[in-house]
């Protein structure tokens, strides 16, 4: 009498395997000997041997009493499936895994999604906007309430499936029964059929129109993000939901303010005076309102003032950044005769301890102008 083959040889794999690995091994093996698949010489044994090892080792307490006793361990089970008797269950094993192939019932699909760009100034984003917005979308057809039937009237089931949207072709063997499922070509896997199709729509319960909505843009939001808003897509056949409406953000330039994240960013310009005595400026905020700031004697051209809170808000309500001020030292181009002796006599006065005091090297400097 030939030797039994080992369970695990059979469907190769490690005796580590995991339940999982058990179970697609035997799925690949059973696709490739199923007798009404397979019709060459010996398929049929071979599926029997895979079937009979698979039905040991899914199950974990059959499984135990194999590894620790082999065959001996599991009767006579696993040595009459392989010797072809006395062992049933194959057409049940192989129908939990393979009932249906092919295509299943589509049934009415989501509509499509649609894109769109949005422009707004950065002003906009202190406290959100409104944003009317004009576009074209798939809605339902009103005469026919998306039934796709003249008066709405309702569509009778597809002759061709009985309403399923499915047709369903069933083989028997020895080893249990083969379902194979294939899509309702009559119908499109609807289950239903147009009788007397809508002459606005022409059965398709759908037309295009154009809508307006208005766009909650929040306050805070940055350039590049994108909104969704779900149910603004076209809308999906046979009362299937809409897709979703995508509205990318764009924010235009300002002329004089630069955003970077919560942060702004704008120039100030003193003149030689302002800048060695020191002022009070009056600053243009991005919301228009009016600010005060202390200069302090001695400011140089590319100095840094900030106003704490005068930025933009974050997105999450988390506050508002900062506005910073770029300091620009006016030199004045041309000076009348006064002016220009006054500056003499005052350039005269000036001394060793006059000049700005840092220390900070030339390339220092250099490399900070540059952004190094």
């Amino acid at each position: 009498m030939a030797a039994v083959p080992d369970l695990y040889e059979t469907l190769g794999i490690s005796r580590e395997a995991s339940s999982s690995d058990i179970k697609k091994a035997y799925r690949l093996l059973a696709k490739e000997f199923h007798p009404d698949v397979n019709k060459s010489e010996g398929a049929e044994d071979r599926f029997k041997e895979v079937s009979t090892a698979y039905e040991v080792l899914s199950d974990p307490e059959k499984r135990g009493r194999y590894d620790q006793f082999g065959h001996a361990g599991i009767g006579n089970a696993g040595a009459q499936g392989f010797d072809g008797g006395g062992f049933g269950g194959f057409g049940d094993i192989f129908d939990s895994f393979f009932r249906s192939t092919g295509a299943r019932r589509a049934g009415p699909q989501q509509g499509s999604d649609l894109r769109t760009t949005i422009e707004i100034n950065l002003k906009d984003v202190l406290l959100g906007i409104e944003y009317p917005l004009n576009f074209s979308r798939v809605v339902r057809c009103q005469p026919c309430r998306g039934t796709g039937e003249a008066d709405a009237a309702e569509r009778p089931k597809c002759d061709e499936c009985s309403g399923t949207g499915e047709l369903r072709q069933v083989q028997r063997s020895l080893f249990g029964q083969f379902v194979n499922v294939t899509m309702c070509n009559i119908c499109q896997g609807e289950g239903t059929k147009i009788r007397n199709a809508c002459k606005s729509c022409k059965g398709r319960g759908l037309t295009e129109s154009d809508v307006e909505r208005t766009i909650s843009i929040p306050a805070g939001i940055d350039n590049g993000e994108t909104l969704r808003i779900r149910g603004e897509g076209d809308q999906g056949a046979r009362g299937a939901e809409a897709g979703s409406l995508y509205a990318e953000i764009r924010i235009k330039e300002h002329s004089k303010f630069l955003r970077y994240g919560r942060d702004l960013v704008t120039e100030c310009e003193l003149n030689i005076v302002e800048a060695m005595l020191g002022t009070e400026l009056e600053v243009n905020t991005l919301d228009g309102s009016i600010k005060k700031l202390l200069i302090e004697p001695g400011t140089q051209s590319g100095d840094r003032q900030v106003l704490r809170g005068e930025g933009v808000p974050d997105v999450r309500g988390r506050g508002r950044g900062d506005l910073y001020l770029q300091i620009r030292v006016m030199t004045p181009t041309r000076l009348s005769s006064e002016q220009e002796s006054i500056i003499r006599e005052f350039g005269k006065s000036l001394t060793e301890d006059h000049k700005p005091q840092t220390e900070e090297s030339m390339f220092d400097r250099i490399k900070s102008a540059f952004g190094g």
